[in-house]
């Protein structure tokens, strides 16, 4: 059976800051009103998300992905240019459990109550070369330490209780892949420490009994597939993995799954392909980009509605069918927008985007439910 996933980031609307006010609060001070809006942005979200018809859910991301996990290491500072590391990265012993989780699960009742039944959720943190990008002095051992850091992160974020459950937690690794990098040269000390950074974030989150996914931007990379405790692989909706003959083999082989991303997430790329589409013909890319941004005044002046620029069901299940029969249904747990919505205009334009591509893995899967009934009647 495939399942509808999202990867988490959504617009937000309302006070920002006090938002994430409430989120540096939250389970740690007392509650206030800052505390109370954080948690219950937290949970309407989820709820919506739910309500959309998303299996599993990732926890509702509104705040910068990167800036929430090094705010809740030790040994890490700010400095000018990026981070330093003032001693070995560790989870705070105050701020181990990432807020919006702990929203969720101290909330699973009301949310079960509300949907009528339980529920699953999606975890992400972000992943240690990732975060290793953002520090003035990089070496081979430090995907070591900040993996070692994230693991512990994982290990407090990641529960079965009778309401709700994590089974899926996700590594992301946007950066991965996308430029040269002496410290993951083939056959390097730093390449295989990323490895061993990914192995042990991902058993903290196995021997809680969640499927580990590693969502990445781009695979030209392929450490990925020599990572044992990794299950799922994810990444954009034209990446290569998707269409590669020899990708089914090592998916053979490892024993790994999909995710079949069905949905464009970037909305500059839906606005472009529909002027295109429009249009008919080749623009310049000073044109095109003139008529994007546009498109975009038009938007946010609210005389154009941004739901017109979401891609088509069926081209979402074009490229559903494609993928199952490339792979096999087997091979594909999972399904949904190739990334978070972030850059999405308004949060009911998200929420749309999510009840299309819901509404199309829903439908595979009646569809398929249907043809192996008729196969066992025969």
């Amino acid at each position: 059976m495939i399942e509808c996933c999202d990867s988490g980031s959504f617009p937000f609307f309302g006070d920002v800051e006090k938002f994430l006010e409430g989120a540096a609060r939250f389970g740690v001070y007392s509650v206030d009103d800052s505390v109370e809006f954080f948690e219950k942005k937290v949970v309407e979200c989820l709820i919506d998300k739910l309500g959309a018809g998303v299996d599993v859910p990732n926890y509702p991301q509104f705040r910068d992905m990167n800036e929430m996990f090094l705010t809740m290491m030790e040994g890490v500072e700010r400095a000018r240019g990026g981070y330093l590391e003032t001693k070995i990265p560790s989870a705070k012993a105050d701020r181990n459990h990432i807020p919006e989780v702990l929203a969720i699960k101290t909330n699973s009742q009301k949310i079960y109550e509300e949907r009528g039944e339980p529920f699953e959720v999606r975890t992400c943190v972000t992943g240690p070369y990732t975060l290793s990008s953002l520090f003035i002095h990089r070496d081979k051992g430090i995907f070591n330490r900040l993996g070692a850091a994230i693991s512990q992160i994982v290990e407090n974020n990641v529960f079965s209780g009778k309401h709700v459950k994590v089974s899926v937690v996700a590594v992301d690794e946007p950066i991965f892949g996308l430029q040269d990098d002496p410290l993951i040269d083939f056959g390097s000390e730093g390449r295989e420490n990323l490895r061993k950074a990914w192995e042990s974030i991902f058993h903290k989150a196995k021997i809680k009994g969640a499927q580990t996914l590693l969502h990445l931007h781009n695979t030209a990379n392929d450490l990925f597939w020599e990572t044992k405790t990794l299950d799922i692989i994810d990444s954009h909706v034209d990446d290569p993995i998707y269409q590669m003959k020899k990708t089914k083999d090592n998916l053979d082989s490892t024993d790994k799954f999909l995710k079949a991303n069905i949905s464009t997430s970037d909305f500059d790329t839906l606005i472009k392909n529909r002027i295109m589409a429009i249009l008919q013909q080749k623009e310049t890319e000073v044109a095109l980009n003139k008529k994007i941004a546009e498109t975009w005044t038009s938007i946010i002046n609210r005389k154009t509605d941004p739901e017109t620029f979401l891609e088509k069901t069926n081209i979402m299940k074009k490229r559903l069918n494609e993928i199952v029969g490339r792979f096999g249904e087997e091979r594909i747990p999972l399904a949904g927008p190739e990334c978070g919505l972030k850059s999405f205009p308004t949060y009911e334009c998200a929420l749309g985007c999510l009840k299309s591509v819901s509404n199309v893995v829903k439908n595979f899967e009646k569809k398929a439910r249907s043809a192996n009934q008729e196969k066992k009647r025969e």
